[in-house]
């Protein structure tokens, strides 16, 4: 991985500071992704949010990062939303800022993204969807509901093996107030965290 990116790493919070609760709430994809290891199958997880521009974004490419740092072998991580808009610019400046490489490959209202982890992985492309799209996939995979709204708005994802709500708070409500780098970079790393330790709990 890029140096950059192993230094933000290195100085995540230890998993001992995740609360009980966040970790019961963790627990089923815990469980999702290690039975998928011990059938020997495809892990495909698809993180979706309202608009898939904040939050299952950073879920994404946090998730996929964490699988590749704990050599957990055929996870392949999408994100969707329950409607189309952009992924929003302050989620690729935080990852740039936390050691990735971003850059745009495709340009217009709705911006692709190819977000790399390390230079010889394939990269992780960054673009808001609705989670039903045709890059995501339809069938045999984990749905994440990383915000409330879309949780309690979708009742039922077509195709998903299994639903997990694991909610988190919205960096939007930063946005145009002196703290938002701040509060990006708290969320994004919250998220690395319980990703990581999500992965950190496989066994092989």
């Amino acid at each position: 991985m890029y140096r950059k990116l192993e230094d933000t790493i290195n100085q995540l919070h230890s998993t001992e500071n995740i609360s009980e609760e966040r970790k019961s709430i963790l627990q089923p994809l815990i469980d999702f992704v290690q039975q998928k290891v011990n059938d020997k199958q495809e892990i495909n997880i698809n993180f979706i949010c309202t608009h898939n521009s904040r939050r299952s974004h950073l879920s994404q490419v946090w998730a996929q990062v964490a699988a590749t740092y704990f050599n957990i072998p055929n996870v392949h991580c999408y994100s969707g939303g329950t409607e189309e808009t952009a992924l929003f610019p302050k989620v690729t400046e935080t990852l740039i800022n936390q050691g990735f490489s971003v850059f745009k490959i495709a340009d217009n209202n709705n911006p692709v993204y190819a977000i790399k982890y390390s230079e010889n992985a394939l990269p992780v492309i960054g673009f808001s969807k609705k989670y039903d799209s045709p890059f995501n996939p339809l069938s045999a995979f984990a749905a994440i509901m990383t915000c409330s709204q879309a949780d309690g708005g979708c009742p039922f994802i077509a195709g998903a093996e299994k639903r997990i709500p694991i909610t988190f708070e919205d960096p939007k409500i930063s946005d145009n107030t002196p703290e938002q780098s701040k509060i990006y970079t708290e969320r994004s790393l919250q998220i690395a965290t319980e990703m990581f330790y999500v992965f950190s709990m496989i066994k092989k």
